[in-house]
């Protein structure tokens, strides 16, 4: 469903089943060798998300892109699951983009969580000025997401991402602000046995 040129729901795109399927891996991977943290952002706030970045590590302290996690732990970055790309792929091509991530930011949100409204700007200028698509996948608790315009004080709006729903925005809407103003506890499907959300957002460099 496209909300406004470049702005596309996609309600319930992952099954049960898949849903299932990447939170176990996003939990595995949370955990792991290279394990999620909170980043802490400059000016020196601590996020209050835990974040784990794929293919390419967001550094929070510089902005920028990197190999390896050199504001936290210096550790590498672990390479995006090609099943991962393959999904994203498939649903910006469900709404209209051509699009093959190499990285992806996954975020965690316990009931406490949220994301102020930035602009996802920091990818190379290649990508942006193509209007490559931001997809963001939701699991688990249902989150209520922010986006505005292409200006901070652009009149915000508001809708409820539920788990197994996937958001994406590019072309003209590809720098619109966006953000989670809160998570709303207990929503995860009772099937799952799940509580809190991981944010899946796939980019490309």
């Amino acid at each position: 469903m496209q909300l406004e040129p470049g702005l596309h729901l996609l309600q319930n795109y992952l099954e049960a089943d898949e849903q299932r399927r990447f939170w176990e891996i996003c939990r595995d991977l949370a955990g792991g060798a290279v394990p999620m943290y909170s980043p802490t952002v400059r000016g020196g706030k601590k996020m209050s998300v835990g974040m784990l970045c794929l293919g390419r590590h967001w550094n929070a302290l510089t902005y920028k892109y990197e190999s390896t996690r050199a504001d936290y732990d210096d550790a590498p970055v672990a390479p995006v699951p090609q099943d991962w790309v393959q999904l994203a792929s498939r649903a910006a091509a469900d709404a209209g983009f051509t699009f093959a991530p190499d990285l992806c930011i996954m975020n965690w949100y316990d009931a406490d969580g949220r994301m102020g409204l930035h602009q996802d700007k920091d990818e190379g200028r290649e990508s942006i000025d193509a209007g490559l698509p931001v997809v963001s996948i939701s699991l688990g608790d249902t989150a209520r997401f922010l986006f505005g315009g292409i200006r901070r004080r652009d009149p915000i709006q508001s809708l409820l991402l539920e788990s197994g729903d996937t958001f994406v925005f590019g072309g003209a809407a590809r720098l619109r602000y966006h953000g989670v103003s809160r998570i709303v506890p207990g929503t995860a499907p009772p099937g799952l046995g799940i509580e809190g959300r991981f944010n899946l957002t796939f980019r490309k460099y």
